[in-house]
């Protein structure tokens, strides 16, 4: 069963949340991820410094607002993002956010699996029959923070989050030195192309689904201002960070992958290192995210236990080839997971006024057509827009669900009452 404090199916109670420090460094641990690095590292071949600086901010702006958002509601109400969707897709409904969230943050954890077990076959010269018992291996020993839960999450990332600082600042340092300073890294001529809109979809899609999930912590935050504060810092500067340092160091040597760039910067121990503690700062949280997705699917409280059978599906899936589907993956990622966000956001701040009433003072309808029918609208415009498939799908989503109700609300709401608003906060 899972610990009292973790609550995958209620509200989380106003006593023991915790403050920002907590908050802010299991966020930090949540974002820096070395396939957000990858990311940044194609924004720096097909970019100029400052371009690639302007993209950065403009990209991780939108998301830690977006999961700011996101976070401000979930320490209000005390819930996470899939015990939110019973409100805007409804009781049978909200299975809707549990599999599409579980399947993008399962498709993450399989891909880090890959990941660690493909780069020290590579680093270590080890023979390749050796890759899939290391995926085994590091599949099982990653979901073991997650195990305990949120204090295994924050005892992880308070050693983690620090290292991984002082690693990527001595890696830009030497990238610095080697270009010859800003003005070497100013005369870097682009090798490849990329539109200004496929780069910020990019930014904000390579960490769309973490963002909407984030508030499996965020609403253990003591206020909302703390939640808001801790998205802010860790997305924007945590993230921002990340891309940055992967953008910076393939600009100098013209190479996406940060640890063949850590290669080439005699960093070899640094960089086996930096992988493991980053993929498993990273694949804590995510097999977290899968579980908290599958309880609120099967209504179960057994976190630990779908926690165990999550990471195992997650290494099937890294064994069969997940780490070829990495750029498709996102793509996807990009469209369908920010729309669950924008009809959340329209469900609290327009039908609920900003205060849900407690899950246990409410009859939710079976499915909120609505909710459902503005999300699939956000998707499709997402995945079919040529501009920023993510803001497209918040927008659209929640626009579409704000009109659906002040069309046919009122008949809506009359047949589903509910009771006077309780706050539970």
């Amino acid at each position: 069963m899972t610990t009292p404090t973790e609550y995958p199916l209620t509200e989380a109670p106003r006593e023991g949340r915790k403050g920002l420090l907590s908050v802010s460094m299991v966020l930090f641990s949540f974002t820096f991820f070395t396939g957000t690095m990858f990311a940044g590292g194609k924004l720096g071949l097909a970019f100029s410094l400052v371009d690639m600086l302007w993209i950065a901010a403009i990209g991780n702006s939108l998301l830690a607002l977006y999961a700011a958002a996101l976070a401000w509601i979930a320490a209000r109400s005390g819930l996470n993002t899939v015990l939110m969707g019973r409100f805007c897709f409804g009781e049978a409904g909200s299975r809707l956010s549990d599999v599409l969230l579980g399947f993008a943050e399962l498709g993450w954890y399989a891909w880090g699996t890959a990941t660690v077990a493909i780069v020290l076959v590579k680093l270590l010269g080890l023979a390749e029959g050796f890759t899939s018992p290391l995926m085994v291996v590091f599949g099982l020993g990653f979901c073991l923070t997650a195990l305990v839960g949120y204090k295994g999450l924050d005892m992880l990332s308070r050693l983690s989050v620090p290292l991984m600082f002082v690693l990527l600042v001595i890696s830009m340092v030497i990238a610095t030195r080697d270009i010859g300073g800003w003005q070497g890294l100013a005369a870097v001529v682009p090798q490849q192309s990329m539109g200004f809109s496929a780069a910020i979809t990019m930014v904000f899609g390579t960490f769309a689904s973490g963002a909407t999930q984030a508030t499996n912590w965020t609403r253990l935050s003591r206020s909302g201002r703390v939640a808001v504060v801790a998205s802010v810092l860790s997305f924007l500067l945590g993230n921002g960070l990340m891309i940055v340092a992967g953008a910076w160091c393939a600009m100098v040597y013209q190479q996406a992958d940060i640890v063949e760039v850590m290669m080439l910067q005699g960093l070899s121990f640094a960089a086996v290192i930096m992988l493991c503690l980053n993929l498993w700062t990273i694949q804590g949280p995510t097999i977290y995210n899968v579980a908290a997705a599958a309880c609120h699917l099967l209504r179960s409280e057994r976190r630990r236990s779908l926690t165990l059978v999550a990471a195992v599906v997650g290494i099937v899936l890294a064994i069969g080839g997940m780490y070829e589907w990495l750029i498709p993956f996102l793509i996807l990622l990009g469209s369908i997971i920010p729309p669950i966000g924008g009809v959340i956001m329209a469900d609290f701040a327009y039908r609920h006024r900003g205060r849900y009433p407690t899950l246990a003072s409410v009859q939710l309808p079976r499915y909120n057509v609505f909710g459902l029918t503005a999300y699939a609208m956000g998707a499709l415009l997402a995945y079919a827009s040529p501009w920023i498939a993510p803001l497209v799908g918040i927008g659209a989503s929640a626009l579409c669900y704000i009109l659906l109700l002040q069309l046919f609300g009122q008949r809506h709401l009359s047949a589903h009452a509910l009771p006077p608003m309780n706050d539970a906060r």
